[in-house]
């Protein structure tokens, strides 16, 4: 069977799509080309090398690893054409103009290779009109493929396919997208906007024009519309900001100019709203020009006042009892919300409602079924939820004629009434238009399954909608053994999943237990063992809610014994006689880093953070993290010419006495986290599997622990020679007192403590180092102020 390889990829566009699209590209190991004009002046490919040299300034950063926008190729249309002939995908990313599209089409078209899809990124121009310019025989290989901004991040891709295009091609990129890219993948109907911008931008404008009529700030419109709603903690108008006010200008023309009140009932509201028009006119865009609707002075920020054209002060919030109706389950949230008599109460209604009335009413037009329309809108807007979801979380028929009764009372944004397959026929049968059997499609009135592509056979527990009924990672599988630290459990019988259960999986002494029976089970019953959990916390680390109050109540031997056991759980981990895999998925942070590096191997999700962080509240990496960083220096400067040990310790001491955390997988490579020899996995939804492979493997192939070996350290000197460093520091008053002394701490560690460069020492030697070191610090008046501020806030403490 032949299978579609992408070897290399052409990105045409340095904009700001255009480039991150290449940059993310690099971050999968796909190597790109990055085309723009030719400049005018100087090389002629100033313009692709000044956006590839940009890169590396973005924040966030649409980079692993800043140093890789060097991977990029550079390329001019003018000297480069032959290139297009070398790669299986092009992706056209210029600006949003129809004409100067099709232009670049007719250039390109000779060059582009025979096998080869192309794919246009437009956010909302017709992918059909666009394919008139293309010969008869690229058409078939024709689509749009829309990213999301930062492409890096946001998860959503949305799929156009034309008339013409071969659904081959359309399964071909689904599969890259979703296994090589990591996205989550959206096939939408070729219409303005196709489905998220569609529905989110009108959303938008809903959330402007009802906040208008209620009278709210933007400080509090977004107070109501961000996590609040289960939305994205920018609520509206910081999203708008973000996203670039012009930006969301430009998609509002989409629909201005390809709608109309014949095929669109809710078409009066798309015009540009004045604000945004007088914004653009200022030339305040947002987050891009450092002003839109907030502007950020000094540590001010400061909202805009349409009436008085003037920045104000910022910070209003929303009345508390509507946050409290927020927490309401979803059916008795919908009716006290618009029972309400207050406006904020009166407007989170409008807002909700409008955009349930809404996606019914367009179902049928923009998409394939209602899931997509859910997908796009959590996937694409950040929302928890889809408009389909949360209405069927409240009931349903319940819903539908509270809106409908809005409709007849002419209190809505369109007069169009409720479709009628919402009151009549499966849908209202099911209470809803997710089910067990699939999602709701208008245009078949059938329950469409998901995809049954072969890639998301790699997905054990992808994400789904509400009332799909999909199984639960929490009880899926097999149940080997349970409480409430741990669940040890198998897909397979052949490797055994451990999954911890504490709030953001932090190490108690019942997880270090359940995790010691979960090895031990392993080595009698099991191929491997994966530890793993189907949330954005690998693990936090050591529970410090519990260590404090023990070291409270019964000193440094109390402190002192449960440090050793997590310390033996972690050589247990790297010794066991079956491979030991961390499936790194979100943060894995002190503990949770310790644990994943004394793993027999890692399985980490591209988008991971990944550092020991206990600097942060006073302590040192105690469970084994600075030994780690002692043997894997002793080991690399083995594989040296050079007889000094202390430039290999350079990056992990720093890294530990910084708290310095790896923003991705790729980042974490560079920071010894992860090895080479580790899996970087792009869609979080893959790990799982990958792992339990992984795993399968390492076994297959006759695995054996590492032997048990004495390693040098750098002793002594090593430790004068940090702390020479740290006096300049701390005098320099870039650190405090406190933070050279736990510097210093690390330094005595890592490097072996009071004996002689090149002593042979074994981890258990350097693990007591760190109990003494931990316990010490414990009882530090300053350290307990870290620990007790940073359970209080959630943030760091300098003192």
């Amino acid at each position: 069977m032949s299978r579609f390889q992408v070897k290399k990829v052409a990105v045409l566009g340095a904009g700001v799509m255009g480039a991150q699209i290449a940059a993310h590209l690099v971050n999968v190991k796909v190597p790109v080309v990055l085309f723009d004009l030719p400049a005018k002046e100087g090389p002629k490919n100033g313009i692709a090398l000044k956006a590839i040299e940009n890169l590396k300034k973005l924040k966030p950063s649409p980079l692993g690893v800043a140093d890789d926008a060097g991977l990029i190729q550079p390329a001019n249309y003018e000297e480069h054409m032959g290139l297009l002939n070398e790669c299986d995908l092009v992706i056209e990313a210029i600006a949003e103009r129809m004409d100067w599209k099709t232009d670049l089409y007719h250039k390109i078209a000779p060059h582009v290779a025979p096998h080869a899809i192309l794919a246009s990124n437009t956010s909302g121009l017709s992918i059909t009109q666009l394919s008139e310019a293309l010969p008869e025989s690229i058409r078939p290989r024709f689509c749009g493929i829309h990213f999301f901004n930062p492409p890096r991040y946001m998860y959503l891709v949305e799929l156009i396919a034309t008339p013409s295009t071969q659904p081959q091609i359309l399964d071909d990129l689904e599969t890259f997208a979703v296994s090589v890219l990591g996205k989550g993948v959206v096939r939408a109907k070729d219409t303005p906007n196709f489905i998220a911008n569609r529905v989110g931008i009108f959303g938008m404008l809903s959330t402007m024009i009802e906040a208008e009529k209620y009278g709210l700030t933007y400080d509090v419109v977004d107070d109501l519309t961000g996590k609040k709603l289960g939305r994205a903690s920018s609520g509206t108008f910081r999203t708008a900001d973000v996203v670039g006010i012009d930006t969301m200008a430009h998609v509002i023309k989409t629909m201005q100019t390809n709608l109309t009140e014949e095929s669109d009932s809710f078409y009066r509201h798309f015009g540009t709203p004045g604000v945004v028009a007088k914004l653009i006119e200022k030339g305040n865009l947002g987050q891009k020009t450092k002003a839109g609707f907030f502007k950020k002075v000094g540590r001010d920020i400061l909202r805009y006042d349409f009436e008085s054209d003037e920045y104000v002060p910022s910070g209003e919030k929303s009345d508390e009892v509507y946050g409290r109706m927020l927490k309401k389950p979803a059916a008795e949230r919908l009716k006290l919300l618009r029972n309400a008599e207050g406006n904020q109460g009166k407007f989170v209604w409008a807002v909700l409602r409008d955009q349930m009335h809404y996606a019914a009413v367009h179902l049928q037009d923009i998409a394939h079924n209602a899931r997509d329309v859910d997908f796009a809108m959590r996937w694409g807007y950040g929302s928890k939820q889809g408009p389909f979801e949360l209405w069927q979380e409240a009931g349903w028929l319940d819903v539908a004629k509270m809106i409908q009764e809005d409709i007849d009372k002419g209190e809505t944004l369109s007069s169009q009434p409720l479709p009628e397959w919402v009151f009549k026929g499966p849908v209202a049968d099911a209470g809803g238009v997710h089910t067990a059997q699939g999602s709701f499609n208008p245009t078949t009135g059938q329950f469409e399954p998901r995809s049954g592509l072969p890639v998301y056979q790699h997905q054990h527990f992808p994400e789904n909608v509400l009332g799909s009924e999909a199984p639960d990672p929490a009880t899926a599988g097999k149940t080997i053994h349970e409480d409430g630290a741990v669940r040890l459990w198998t897909l397979d019988d052949e490797v055994l999943i451990a999954t911890i259960k504490t709030k953001m999986h932090t190490i108690s002494p019942d997880v270090g237990e359940g995790l010691a029976q979960a090895v031990e089970l392993a080595e009698k019953d099991y191929q491997g063992l994966v530890i793993w959990s189907n949330d954005e916390w690998f693990s936090a680390g050591a529970d410090l809610q519990t260590v404090l109050p023990a070291f409270m109540a019964g000193g440094a031997i109390t402190v002192n014994g449960m440090e050793q056991e997590l310390q033996e759980l972690m050589l247990r981990l790297r010794y066991a006689q079956v491979p030991t895999i961390s499936a790194v998925r979100g943060l894995a942070l002190g503990g949770g880093c310790e644990m994943a590096v004394y793993s027999s191997a890692r399985v980490v999700a591209m988008e991971s953070y990944i550092g020991l962080v206990e600097v942060g509240v006073g302590l040192i990496p105690g469970a084994g993290g600075l030994t780690y960083i002692a043997r894997r220096a002793a080991e690399n400067a083995e594989k040296s010419t050079g007889k000094d040990l202390l430039p290999f310790l350079t990056e992990g001491f720093t890294s530990a006495a910084m708290a310095k955390v790896g923003t991705s997988a790729l980042e974490s490579r560079k920071l010894g986290y992860v090895l080479d020899s580790d899996v970087i996995v792009a869609n979080k939804d893959e790990l799982l599997y990958v792992a339990i492979q992984q795993a399968k493997a390492m076994f297959q192939m006759g695995y054996r622990p590492p032997h048990k070996r004495l390693f040098k350290v750098a002793g002594r000197d090593g430790i004068s020679t940090i702390k020479g460093s740290l006096v300049n520091m701390r005098d320099g008053g870039f650190i405090s007192q406190h933070d050279y002394d736990i510097a210093g701490m690390i330094a005595h560690i890592v490097c072996g403590g009071d004996v002689d460069p090149g002593t042979l020492v074994n981890e258990e030697y350097l693990m007591q180092l760190e109990r003494e070191a931990f316990t010490t610090l414990l009882g530090h008046p300053k350290t307990q102020d870290r620990i007790m501020y940073m359970m209080n806030t959630n943030k760091p403490l300098r003192n």
